[in-house]
């Protein structure tokens, strides 16, 4: 049995990395509320934009878009979005088992946070070569417009044809206890993907009245489909931080629940040995009383 000293230390150790576990998960919780709070502000929007660019395309008549024109994919260009910290129990490596699962030596990647980046540039494709083409910084108040930048850079090596397709792995926020990591082509668009509506989803009510649209459909298709992706990418960013948030907070919280656990058996097991220690020290001293009597 472990000496009563030796219980104390350990007992303070486990305080005080309870003390850290339990602010991280204030902290989390605080974070989650407000990137849960922007991930579901954007599902209407999201749902009304499809509604919109689909109702769009049957009025465009023959035009040829490159975002609706299906190719031959000898190519893939995969954005994954991962986070920067780790502490997040298994959110990270259920999203790269989900990738590895797609992975293609003909892929191409683009990574969102540290933990994917280290992950992504292990990769090689059939020659060796590597396989991250580029990292973008992950931010907890990230921007449109600096989801845009990203959007950019993927949709010109698609329009440049240097891939033929583009898709994003990240984790969808279920609910604080459920994050499910998703994998997905977002070019070139499919009419089906357009119409889907996620369960999860609340879909705004559906039209009465056909859209009317100014200037005409083609223009603003061309303008649409873009912001489409930016969009897409966008949102899949909102999601992958409210689950992050949220899978640190459960596992802060876990973490700070079994340090009290430890804690509680560990001033059991310091009681016994304290006891043991007393009753030992009196047997001495009655033996010693014994033999000079």
């Amino acid at each position: 049995m472990a000496t009563t000293r030796e219980i104390r230390r350990r007992i303070r150790s486990i305080k005080n990395t309870a003390q850290i576990t339990k602010a991280m998960q204030m902290v989390a919780a605080s974070k989650m509320r407000k990137a849960q709070q922007r991930a579901i502000e954007g599902r209407p929007y999201h749902s009304l934009f499809q509604e919109i660019v689909h109702s769009l395309i049957p009025q465009a008549g023959q035009l040829i878009h490159p975002l609706l024109e299906a190719r031959a994919i000898q190519k893939e260009i995969v954005f994954v979005i991962g986070t920067d910290k780790g502490l997040c129990g298994p959110l990270n490596t259920n999203l790269l088992r989900e990738v590895y699962k797609h992975h293609s030596p003909n892929h191409l990647y683009v990574s969102m946070g540290k933990k994917v980046r280290n992950y992504l540039s292990g990769l090689k494709g059939s020659r060796g070569e590597n396989l991250l083409l580029a990292d973008f910084e992950l931010k907890d108040n990230l921007t449109f417009r600096e989801a845009k930048r990203i959007g950019h850079f993927l949709i010109e090596k698609y329009l440049r044809k240097e891939v033929d397709a583009i898709s994003i792995a990240y984790s969808h926020f279920v609910n604080p206890l459920i994050q499910k990591p998703i994998y997905r082509r977002i070019a070139p668009i499919s009419k089906a993907e357009l119409v889907k509506k996620e369960k999860a989803e609340s879909s705004p009510a559906e039209s009465v009245l056909p859209f009317n649209f100014e200037p005409s459909a083609e223009e603003l298709l061309d303008s649409l489909l873009p912001f489409y992706i930016h969009w897409e990418i966008y949102q899949a960013i909102l999601d992958n931080l409210a689950s992050e948030h949220s899978a640190r907070m459960v596992a802060m919280k876990s973490a700070t629940e079994n340090a009290k656990n430890l804690l509680q058996d560990l001033s059991l097991e310091y009681n016994k040995a304290r006891q043991e220690s007393i009753t030992k020290e009196i047997l001495e001293i009655s033996a010693a009383q014994y033999a000079m009597g």
